[in-house]
Protein backbone atom coordinates (compact mmCIF):
# COMPACT_ATOMS: atom_id res chain seq x y z
CA UNK A 1 0.00 0.00 0.00
CA UNK A 2 2.11 3.10 -1.02
CA UNK A 3 1.36 6.37 -2.86
CA UNK A 4 4.04 7.88 -5.66
CA UNK A 5 4.36 11.55 -4.97
CA UNK A 6 5.83 14.29 -7.57
CA UNK A 7 8.13 16.83 -5.48
CA UNK A 8 9.91 18.68 -7.76
CA UNK A 9 12.83 21.05 -6.61
CA UNK A 10 13.04 24.82 -7.64
CA UNK A 11 16.46 25.31 -6.17
CA UNK A 12 19.30 27.27 -8.08
CA UNK A 13 23.19 25.66 -8.38
CA UNK A 14 24.76 27.60 -5.92
CA UNK A 15 21.95 28.22 -3.81
CA UNK A 16 20.62 25.28 -3.02
CA UNK A 17 20.56 26.09 0.70
CA UNK A 18 19.03 29.26 0.76
CA UNK A 19 15.99 28.22 -1.88
CA UNK A 20 15.53 24.79 0.40
CA UNK A 21 14.82 26.89 3.55
CA UNK A 22 13.03 29.82 1.96
CA UNK A 23 11.56 28.09 -1.17
CA UNK A 24 8.87 30.60 -2.89
CA UNK A 25 6.59 27.43 -3.46
CA UNK A 26 6.23 24.10 -2.49
CA UNK A 27 5.06 21.59 -5.33
CA UNK A 28 3.30 18.27 -4.54
CA UNK A 29 2.26 16.09 -7.39
CA UNK A 30 -0.53 13.04 -6.25
CA UNK A 31 -3.77 11.37 -5.79
CA UNK A 32 -3.88 10.39 -2.52
CA UNK A 33 -5.50 12.95 -0.01
CA UNK A 34 -3.48 10.96 2.66
CA UNK A 35 0.11 11.42 1.01
CA UNK A 36 -0.91 15.07 0.76
CA UNK A 37 -1.21 15.62 4.43
CA UNK A 38 2.41 14.30 4.98
CA UNK A 39 3.82 16.51 2.51
CA UNK A 40 2.34 19.32 4.19
CA UNK A 41 3.19 18.22 7.21
CA UNK A 42 7.02 17.34 6.45
CA UNK A 43 7.39 20.83 4.45
CA UNK A 44 5.37 23.07 7.16
CA UNK A 45 8.63 24.14 8.74
CA UNK A 46 9.80 25.52 5.71
CA UNK A 47 6.55 27.81 5.00
CA UNK A 48 5.93 29.11 8.02
CA UNK A 49 6.63 32.82 5.96
CA UNK A 50 3.61 32.23 4.10
CA UNK A 51 5.02 30.53 0.92
CA UNK A 52 2.24 28.53 -0.63
CA UNK A 53 1.76 24.52 -0.86
CA UNK A 54 0.64 23.37 -4.40
CA UNK A 55 -1.07 20.37 -4.93
CA UNK A 56 -2.12 18.92 -8.15
CA UNK A 57 -1.79 15.71 -10.14
CA UNK A 58 1.31 14.27 -10.53
CA UNK A 59 1.76 15.25 -14.43
CA UNK A 60 1.22 18.88 -13.31
CA UNK A 61 3.60 18.67 -10.97
CA UNK A 62 6.17 17.44 -13.81
CA UNK A 63 4.90 19.93 -15.83
CA UNK A 64 5.76 22.72 -13.73
CA UNK A 65 9.02 22.09 -13.40
CA UNK A 66 10.02 21.78 -16.75
CA UNK A 67 7.70 24.93 -17.66
CA UNK A 68 9.51 27.08 -15.50
CA UNK A 69 12.64 26.24 -16.07
CA UNK A 70 11.60 26.60 -20.32
CA UNK A 71 10.46 29.74 -19.71
CA UNK A 72 13.78 30.91 -17.60
CA UNK A 73 15.61 29.78 -20.42
CA UNK A 74 13.36 31.66 -22.86
CA UNK A 75 13.68 35.00 -20.93
CA UNK A 76 18.15 34.21 -21.14
CA UNK A 77 17.70 33.24 -24.81
CA UNK A 78 15.66 36.82 -25.49
CA UNK A 79 17.69 38.97 -24.31
CA UNK A 80 20.82 37.77 -25.53
CA UNK A 81 18.96 37.88 -29.22
CA UNK A 82 17.63 41.47 -27.84
CA UNK A 83 21.56 42.06 -27.19
CA UNK A 84 22.53 40.93 -30.23
CA UNK A 85 20.32 43.32 -32.19
CA UNK A 86 21.66 46.15 -29.74
CA UNK A 87 24.97 45.88 -31.10
CA UNK A 88 23.79 45.85 -34.65
CA UNK A 89 21.92 49.51 -34.37
CA UNK A 90 24.07 51.13 -32.10
CA UNK A 91 22.05 50.12 -28.79
CA UNK A 92 22.49 49.24 -25.09
CA UNK A 93 21.19 46.19 -23.73
CA UNK A 94 21.83 47.35 -20.42
CA UNK A 95 19.59 50.51 -20.39
CA UNK A 96 17.00 48.28 -22.61
CA UNK A 97 17.06 45.47 -19.81
CA UNK A 98 16.18 48.38 -17.43
CA UNK A 99 13.65 49.73 -19.37
CA UNK A 100 11.73 46.95 -19.98
CA UNK A 101 12.30 44.66 -16.50
CA UNK A 102 11.11 47.42 -14.48
CA UNK A 103 7.77 46.78 -16.22
CA UNK A 104 5.84 45.00 -13.32
CA UNK A 105 4.81 42.55 -15.62
CA UNK A 106 8.03 41.45 -17.02
CA UNK A 107 10.73 42.15 -14.06
CA UNK A 108 14.48 42.43 -14.23
CA UNK A 109 15.01 38.69 -13.30
CA UNK A 110 16.58 36.53 -16.52
CA UNK A 111 17.22 39.20 -18.70
CA UNK A 112 21.48 39.48 -18.45
CA UNK A 113 22.98 39.56 -21.38
CA UNK A 114 25.57 37.36 -21.96
CA UNK A 115 27.34 33.80 -23.16
CA UNK A 116 24.03 31.77 -22.79
CA UNK A 117 22.87 29.12 -19.98
CA UNK A 118 24.22 26.41 -19.18
CA UNK A 119 24.87 23.85 -16.39
CA UNK A 120 23.05 20.76 -15.88
CA UNK A 121 18.97 22.03 -15.74
CA UNK A 122 18.30 24.31 -18.02
CA UNK A 123 19.74 22.52 -21.42
CA UNK A 124 18.29 19.37 -19.99
CA UNK A 125 15.01 20.47 -19.39
CA UNK A 126 14.40 22.18 -22.32
CA UNK A 127 15.64 19.61 -24.19
CA UNK A 128 13.16 17.20 -22.20
CA UNK A 129 9.88 19.66 -23.32
CA UNK A 130 11.11 19.33 -26.76
CA UNK A 131 12.00 15.39 -27.12
CA UNK A 132 8.26 14.99 -24.77
CA UNK A 133 6.74 17.19 -27.69
CA UNK A 134 7.34 15.37 -29.96
CA UNK A 135 6.72 12.03 -28.76
CA UNK A 136 2.89 13.43 -28.58
CA UNK A 137 2.99 15.36 -32.34
CA UNK A 138 3.83 18.29 -30.70
CA UNK A 139 6.75 21.05 -32.75
CA UNK A 140 7.77 23.23 -29.78
CA UNK A 141 9.16 25.81 -31.88
CA UNK A 142 9.84 27.97 -29.73
CA UNK A 143 12.27 26.04 -27.03
CA UNK A 144 13.60 24.47 -29.84
CA UNK A 145 14.55 28.35 -31.25
CA UNK A 146 15.92 28.60 -27.62
CA UNK A 147 17.81 25.61 -27.76
CA UNK A 148 19.56 27.25 -30.91
CA UNK A 149 19.80 30.63 -29.85
CA UNK A 150 21.64 29.76 -26.62
CA UNK A 151 24.17 27.35 -28.54
CA UNK A 152 24.48 30.26 -31.17
CA UNK A 153 25.27 32.76 -28.07
CA UNK A 154 27.99 30.58 -26.28
CA UNK A 155 30.15 31.55 -28.88
CA UNK A 156 30.33 34.85 -29.27
CA UNK A 157 33.48 35.87 -27.78
CA UNK A 158 34.88 33.72 -30.04
CA UNK A 159 32.94 35.44 -33.43
CA UNK A 160 34.26 38.79 -31.73
CA UNK A 161 37.28 37.49 -31.69
CA UNK A 162 37.64 36.56 -35.25
CA UNK A 163 36.53 39.89 -36.40
CA UNK A 164 39.02 41.62 -34.21
CA UNK A 165 42.03 39.91 -34.97
CA UNK A 166 40.79 39.28 -39.18
CA UNK A 167 40.12 35.50 -38.42
CA UNK A 168 44.01 35.55 -37.74
CA UNK A 169 43.97 33.20 -34.43
CA UNK A 170 46.58 30.74 -35.04
CA UNK A 171 49.69 31.38 -32.55
CA UNK A 172 47.81 33.85 -30.36
CA UNK A 173 47.48 33.46 -26.71
CA UNK A 174 44.28 34.21 -24.78
CA UNK A 175 43.25 34.23 -21.35
CA UNK A 176 40.58 33.27 -19.98
CA UNK A 177 39.01 34.56 -16.54
CA UNK A 178 35.63 31.83 -15.49
CA UNK A 179 35.49 28.06 -16.27
CA UNK A 180 32.28 27.53 -14.28
CA UNK A 181 28.59 27.45 -16.00
CA UNK A 182 27.90 30.13 -13.05
CA UNK A 183 29.61 32.15 -9.96
CA UNK A 184 29.90 29.99 -7.09
CA UNK A 185 29.51 26.73 -8.40
CA UNK A 186 32.88 24.10 -10.12
CA UNK A 187 29.81 22.72 -12.09
CA UNK A 188 30.66 22.99 -15.99
CA UNK A 189 28.34 21.00 -18.16
CA UNK A 190 27.33 22.79 -20.63
CA UNK A 191 29.36 25.82 -19.68
CA UNK A 192 30.08 28.21 -22.50
CA UNK A 193 34.03 28.33 -21.48
CA UNK A 194 34.15 24.40 -23.07
CA UNK A 195 33.02 25.31 -26.81
CA UNK A 196 34.71 28.95 -26.63
CA UNK A 197 37.95 26.88 -25.48
CA UNK A 198 37.55 23.94 -28.14
CA UNK A 199 37.38 26.73 -30.86
CA UNK A 200 40.12 28.74 -29.97
CA UNK A 201 42.39 25.48 -29.97
CA UNK A 202 40.71 24.41 -32.89
CA UNK A 203 41.96 28.35 -34.46
CA UNK A 204 45.27 27.11 -33.15
CA UNK A 205 45.30 29.40 -30.24
CA UNK A 206 46.52 28.75 -26.71
CA UNK A 207 44.34 29.64 -23.79
CA UNK A 208 45.78 30.23 -19.96
CA UNK A 209 42.69 29.96 -17.57
CA UNK A 210 41.86 30.43 -14.48
CA UNK A 211 38.51 29.92 -12.42
CA UNK A 212 37.98 30.37 -8.45
CA UNK A 213 36.54 27.45 -8.36
CA UNK A 214 36.67 25.27 -11.32
CA UNK A 215 40.30 24.33 -12.03
CA UNK A 216 39.77 20.51 -11.26
CA UNK A 217 36.84 20.49 -13.30
CA UNK A 218 38.28 21.91 -16.30
CA UNK A 219 41.27 19.45 -16.11
CA UNK A 220 39.32 16.82 -16.18
CA UNK A 221 37.76 18.26 -19.20
CA UNK A 222 40.64 19.67 -21.01
CA UNK A 223 43.63 17.78 -19.83
CA UNK A 224 46.93 19.69 -20.85
CA UNK A 225 45.31 21.15 -23.83
CA UNK A 226 45.78 24.35 -21.52
CA UNK A 227 47.15 26.28 -18.74
CA UNK A 228 45.62 26.80 -14.99
CA UNK A 229 47.11 29.65 -13.15
CA UNK A 230 46.09 30.23 -9.36
CA UNK A 231 45.29 33.95 -9.87
CA UNK A 232 43.29 35.47 -12.84
CA UNK A 233 46.56 38.16 -12.79
CA UNK A 234 48.81 34.80 -13.07
CA UNK A 235 46.57 33.71 -16.46
CA UNK A 236 47.11 37.40 -17.80
CA UNK A 237 51.04 37.17 -18.33
CA UNK A 238 52.20 37.69 -22.19
CA UNK A 239 48.28 37.15 -23.24
CA UNK A 240 47.37 38.79 -25.83
CA UNK A 241 43.60 39.86 -24.46
CA UNK A 242 41.45 38.66 -21.97
CA UNK A 243 38.30 37.18 -21.93
CA UNK A 244 36.04 36.83 -19.10
CA UNK A 245 33.85 34.26 -19.60
CA UNK A 246 32.01 33.59 -15.85
CA UNK A 247 30.56 36.53 -13.48
CA UNK A 248 32.55 35.98 -10.67
CA UNK A 249 32.52 38.18 -7.80
CA UNK A 250 36.22 38.24 -7.53
CA UNK A 251 36.96 39.01 -10.99
CA UNK A 252 34.35 42.95 -10.75
CA UNK A 253 37.01 44.91 -8.89
CA UNK A 254 40.52 44.17 -10.60
CA UNK A 255 43.81 46.06 -10.39
CA UNK A 256 43.05 47.25 -14.36
CA UNK A 257 46.82 48.92 -14.00
CA UNK A 258 48.12 45.38 -13.56
CA UNK A 259 46.07 43.85 -16.07
CA UNK A 260 47.38 46.32 -18.81
CA UNK A 261 50.44 45.60 -17.99
CA UNK A 262 50.23 41.85 -18.12
CA UNK A 263 48.90 41.79 -21.31
CA UNK A 264 50.59 42.08 -24.18
CA UNK A 265 47.55 44.55 -25.48
CA UNK A 266 44.87 46.16 -23.52
CA UNK A 267 42.21 44.31 -24.58
CA UNK A 268 39.32 42.49 -23.00
CA UNK A 269 36.30 41.04 -24.32
CA UNK A 270 33.96 40.97 -22.01
CA UNK A 271 30.93 37.90 -21.66
CA UNK A 272 28.96 39.07 -18.97
CA UNK A 273 29.45 42.73 -19.19
CA UNK A 274 30.83 43.47 -15.49
CA UNK A 275 31.81 46.82 -16.22
CA UNK A 276 31.01 50.03 -17.80
CA UNK A 277 32.56 50.56 -21.18
CA UNK A 278 32.81 54.29 -21.19
CA UNK A 279 35.57 54.28 -17.76
CA UNK A 280 37.26 51.01 -19.64
CA UNK A 281 38.17 53.40 -22.35
CA UNK A 282 39.32 56.05 -19.87
CA UNK A 283 41.88 53.40 -18.15
CA UNK A 284 42.49 52.62 -21.63
CA UNK A 285 41.33 49.54 -22.80
CA UNK A 286 39.81 48.49 -25.82
CA UNK A 287 36.73 46.83 -24.82
CA UNK A 288 34.03 44.51 -26.11
CA UNK A 289 31.00 43.95 -24.53
CA UNK A 290 27.87 41.97 -25.36
CA UNK A 291 25.32 44.36 -26.26
CA UNK A 292 27.03 47.36 -25.42
CA UNK A 293 28.64 49.98 -27.83
CA UNK A 294 32.69 48.63 -27.86
CA UNK A 295 34.94 51.46 -27.23
CA UNK A 296 38.62 51.95 -27.95
CA UNK A 297 41.25 54.38 -26.49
Amino acid sequence: NFDVVSNPEFMKEGAALEDFLKPDRVVIGCRSEQAAEIMKDLYEPFVRGGAPILVMDNASAEMTKYAANGLLATRISFVNEVANLCEAVGADISLVRRGVGLDKRLGLHFLYAGLGYGGSCFPKDVRSIIHTAAQHDINFQLLRSVDEVNNRQKLRLFDKLRVFYGGALEGRCFALWGLAFKPRTDDMREAPAIGLIESLLKAGATVRAHDPEAMDTARAVFGDRISYHRTGYDALEGADALLVVTEWNEFRRPDFERVKDLLKEPVIFDGRNLWEPEQMRKKGFSYFPIGRPAVTP
